[in-house]
């Protein structure tokens, strides 16, 4: 590190420039990606695409403009990219698919749709692509046409179904996506699913052949009511002939064809209501003649994505890709803070061989047809992405795009390490410590215990721009992966199914006693924050325990009670406590609510919230807020217009700037030295 590096700041959200999307051509000779920077006059994302080549590792930008291009998708043939952008359109336009020729020329619009496109895959002869698209409702067609509607907005909302709202959307459309299908040499766009068809867990895949269109769809009867009901669904390319596959009732999604077509490749769990349950790899015949069969019903692993970080665009699931002799499928896997590379053997025994691990999190990545070349996002604790190229037969590894590494450069992001404990009932803890650039162990130093979301999620060796932030301004910065989270196996995720509050306290204050006990941490200065379940476990603590001397709530659950029905989740919740509403267990709720402790709290409190969060409605936040203020406890409340649950991560970045100014500020009142 040289001696002029600098510390990470709040600003430096703006500076960062995210890769995702990444496309690998069929020859293995070329990358195409998506690049994600924030315009700071407009305060809009915009990407571009750009294009590797993979020998020379040449790179250029192969898109321009301030627009989005996004999803992008390469041409079995090699020869077209294909993309959804919002270029040419009016602001709030729906976004359309675009064709691009790879040896150069213009991008061709494809569609003229007036709704919003969710996915699209090429089929395997590059004629047509597969979309998941939702029309736009016929009201707001109407209101359209007319300046004067259009002036006066909404009149009313009719609602008639249970989840009529979505984080991050709003109100739902009354109008549910479909899959179509459209000829890329015409334009034409024809709809193959209609209203009996519940698309929610999309993407759909094409056979080998081009002959069958596999999807996942809800055709309960209410499937708001019962939302684990997904089914595996085959139908003909042109629409025709749908039929079920038989497989376990529980949530499903990513289906994948076997080279041959004779299997379904797909991830999910049993048990509907079971949210705690391990996602497994399981694996059908695609003509519905025999069981399914889980290939990791023997391991205590979870097959996903999911190490989170405030910086996301990398990381995503991808569906389960088959070797050509269909002996074994690549997946990603979330494991002990790391999200590795693995491949499954098929066989009655299946195995399991990492293809790709270490102390980082494999985000999103494709193979070339021949599957013995990859690309893909590798994210770490020290970079929120870098693009890397693997070569299956040989094992060798290169990097092949960094657009962050001459900005990190220059910063000091302090010091990591990993440690793990005993649990206070015997069970093992994972966590790390980052320590403050320029650390001095002879010094004593204020903390932060950072507590994640979900709750079944799990901190691990990825980029948190938040940790660095706050350790850069004084801070030794701490986190752990308490029970009830993923990546430790069924039953630590397990731990506190109704139970919130339990075993996961026990875990973050023995967590907490670790850190306390260090020579260089000063026990009378220790803070506590957290968003989400973090929010729910802040707010929690501060009502049972005065240890921490300062903490802030973000986006919290604070009554379990009015979380019921005031969630876009809104009566689902009642399967992680005890599957009744309040009204049949109205203790089970308080018991496990923050609220009903709120009269034990001393300790000074920020309350942060999103006014338009639909996880966790505002009234949460309030809540706490208000019976702090009654109480007379020191609080502020923090409030961010027109941002959903997720502003740390996707919000926008003036109010991720000042959010991070705020939570800082709080805690250098209360935990800095020469304050009361």
């Amino acid at each position: 590190m040289p001696a002029s590096a600098r510390a990470t700041s709040a600003e430096d959200l703006y500076r960062f420039q995210l890769i995702s999307g990444v496309e690998m051509s069929p020859d293995g000779r070329k990358a195409a990606y998506t690049l994600t920077r924030i315009d700071r006059k407009s305060q809009k994302k915009l990407s571009s695409i750009w294009m590797v080549d993979i020998g020379s590792g040449r790179k250029r930008q192969f898109t321009h403009g301030d627009q989005a291009d996004r999803m992008i998708r390469w041409s079995p043939d090699g020869r077209t990219l294909a993309f959804v952008s919002d270029r040419g359109g009016e602001e709030g336009k729906p976004a359309q698919a675009y064709l691009l020729p790879v040896d150069g020329g213009e991008a061709r619009r494809l569609t003229s749709l007036d709704g919003g496109i969710r996915s699209i895959e090429w089929s395997p002869d590059s004629r047509k692509l597969l979309l998941v698209y939702a029309k736009k409702d016929r009201e707001a067609i109407e209101r359209e046409k007319s300046e004067r509607k259009k002036k006066l907005g909404v009149v009313s909302r009719r609602v008639d179904r249970l989840f009529f709202k979505l984080d991050g959307v709003g109100h739902r459309p009354r109008e549910m996506p479909h899959i179509w299908t459209v000829d890329v040499r015409t334009g034409k766009a024809t709809q193959l699913t209609d209203s009996d068809v519940h698309m929610e867990w999309g993407p759909p895949c094409w056979s080998p052949d081009g002959r069958l269109i596999a999807f996942m769809s809800n055709v309960s009867e209410d499937p708001d009511l019962d939302p684990g009901a997904t089914d595996l669904f085959v139908m003909d390319a042109e629409g025709s002939g749908r039929r079920r596959i038989d497989t376990p009732e529980g949530p499903k999604y990513q289906p994948s064809f076997s080279p041959d077509g004779s299997q379904i490749a797909y991830l999910g769990h049993e048990g509907k209501d079971e949210g705690w349950r391990l996602t497994r790899l399981w694996i059908v015949p695609a003509d519905g003649s025999g069981p399914a069969r889980c290939l990791t019903r023997d391991l205590d692993l979870n097959i996903t994505s999911w190490t989170i970080n405030d910086l996301p665009e990398g990381l995503g699931d991808s569906p389960p890709v088959w070797s050509p002799d269909g002996k074994r499928i690549f997946v990603q896997i979330a494991h002990h803070g790391r999200t590795s590379l693995r491949a499954v053997t098929t066989g009655s025994s299946p195995a399991v061989e990492e293809v790709i691990g270490g102390d980082l999190v494999v985000g999103h990545l494709d193979f070339d047809s021949a599957l013995g070349r990859l690309v893909y996002v590798e994210g770490s604790m020290v970079n929120p992405g870098r693009l890397l190229f693997r070569d299956l037969f040989t094992g060798r590894t290169r990097a092949l795009a960094d657009h962050n590494r001459r900005m990190l450069s220059r910063v000091d992001p302090g010091e990591f390490e990993e440690e793990w404990i005993r649990g206070p009932d015997g069970n093992d803890i994972q966590g790390w410590v980052l320590k403050p650039p320029g650390f001095d162990p002879s010094k004593s130093y204020p903390s932060i215990l950072e507590i994640h979301g979900g709750p079944r999620v799990q901190y691990g060796h990825f980029y948190m721009h938040e940790f660095y932030y706050l350790a850069a301004n004084g801070y030794v910065v701490h986190f752990c992966n308490p029970r009830g989270g993923q990546g430790y196996g069924e039953e630590h995720s397990r731990a506190i199914h109704n139970n919130w509050g339990t075993v996961d306290y026990d875990d973050l204050m023995a967590w907490t006693d670790h850190i306390a006990g260090k020579p260089w941490i000063d026990s009378g200065r220790m803070g506590v924050t957290g968003g989400s379940y973090g929010g729910y476990m802040t707010c929690w603590i501060v009502g049972h325990t005065d240890r921490f001397r300062a903490a802030v709530t973000q986006r919290c659950v604070s009554n379990l009670v009015s979380m019921y029905g005031s969630s876009d989740f809104n009566w689902a919740f009642q399967r992680e406590f005890g599957d009744k509403p309040p009204w049949e267990n109205l203790e089970n709720y308080w018991r496990q609510s923050p609220i009903a402790s709120v009269g034990n709290v001393k300790t000074p409190t920020m309350v942060i919230h999103s006014e338009s969060d639909l996880r966790c409605a505002i009234e949460q936040g309030e809540q706490f807020y208000v019976a702090l203020r009654k109480l007379g406890v020191e609080t502020e409340m923090i409030r961010y217009p027109d941002e959903p649950h997720g502003l740390s991560r996707s919000g926008r970045t003036d109010r991720r700037v000042d959010r991070l100014q705020n939570i800082l500020r709080w805690f250098d009142k209360h935990l800095k030295p020469g304050n009361p």
